[in-house]
């Protein structure tokens, strides 16, 4: 099964309330989406790496090229409806979509996540985590719901068997993963705040180590 993880690196990032692209703003020195660059390239079970970008982040399309990733412009309107975009433009199958904020994540969670759904026998997976957790970080939570008992919220970590995106409903699972590495979303000033902290105690960084 060849998986392709494509980078949703195209939105506008209103909600930092910065002048910089939010994938490029820096998270233990190196931009974010140089992060999930890393972890992807460090996962075995991902195939091609695509990262789609859109006019809103053209400085983030210039620094993928400089890492020698590939690149595709999207129209920008939304996650749901670049992310269809995408996968019909390049013909993917299996996709694991990421989250262009998700600084913290690694090739290991990334192969969990694969295996997970290859395990599932279902047409799409869904990362998720409990809103406690990002409670307990410091981290606002715009969305949540309940499953079995628990509230969750969305990861930013998606797969799914694209060949059938446009089906109204798709079958899917539900993988809790109780981890502060996938509980960041940087959508926030304060998000970024909360991940250069986690970033220097779970990876021991300091300027020092660049």
């Amino acid at each position: 099964m060849g998986v392709t993880a494509l980078v949703m690196a195209g939105g506008k990032g209103t909600r930092m309330k910065l002048q910089e692209e939010k994938p490029l703003l820096k998270v233990g020195g190196k931009p974010m989406i140089e992060h999930i660059l890393n972890a992807l390239k460090n996962a075995s079970k991902v195939d091609e790496i695509v990262v789609a970008v859109s006019k809103h982040t053209p400085k983030t399309a210039r620094t993928v090229k400089k890492l020698s990733v590939k690149i595709l412009e999207t129209p920008g309107k939304d996650f749901i409806s670049d992310t269809k975009y995408a996968v019909k433009r390049l013909e993917l199958s299996t996709v694991v979509t990421v989250s262009a904020d998700l600084p913290l994540l690694s090739g290991e969670i990334v192969d969990r996540v694969i295996e997970s759904y290859e395990q599932c026998g279902k047409t799409a997976l869904a990362v998720v985590v409990p809103a406690e957790t990002r409670e307990r970080l410091g981290l606002k939570v715009d969305y949540v719901f309940e499953m079995r008992g628990r509230q969750l919220v969305p990861a930013g970590l998606n797969v799914i068997d694209a060949r059938r995106i446009d089906e109204a409903e798709l079958e899917e699972e539900k993988l809790v993963i109780d981890m502060e590495e996938i509980a960041v979303n940087v959508n926030r000033p304060e998000d970024l705040e909360i991940a250069e902290r986690l970033f220097k105690r779970l990876f021991r960084w300091s300027p020092s180590t660049q």
